[in-house]
């Protein structure tokens, strides 16, 4: 018998995911899935395919110093080159609501 679960949300979306794989000038390889959706207010999705860490990531984020050196487990040199790439996918965040 399954437990009765108290669900907070359940919704179903298209969505689309781009995948890239590059090498920094500092010789980091990436492999991310960046997902768009609607669900986080113009952000993207960001999972880093080696490690299986996500985030939720908009040029706010960007700006947030020690961010992505947390959110990846980076160096400071690698943070500075995805983030380079990032701002480039991510862009400025457009509210919706």
């Amino acid at each position: 018998m399954l437990p009765e679960y108290d669900f907070m949300s359940d919704t179903t979306e298209q969505t689309s995911t781009r995948f890239v794989t590059f090498i920094t000038p500092g010789m980091k390889r990436f492999d991310l899935a960046i997902t768009t959706t609607n669900r986080f207010y113009g952000k993207k999705l960001v999972t880093d395919l080696q490690s299986g860490k996500t985030a939720i990531i908009g040029a706010d984020d960007l700006e947030e110093e020690g961010y992505l050196e947390y959110t990846f487990q980076l160096s400071e040199e690698e943070a500075a080159e995805l983030g380079q790439f990032l701002y480039l996918v991510v862009g400025t965040v457009n509210f919706t609501d």
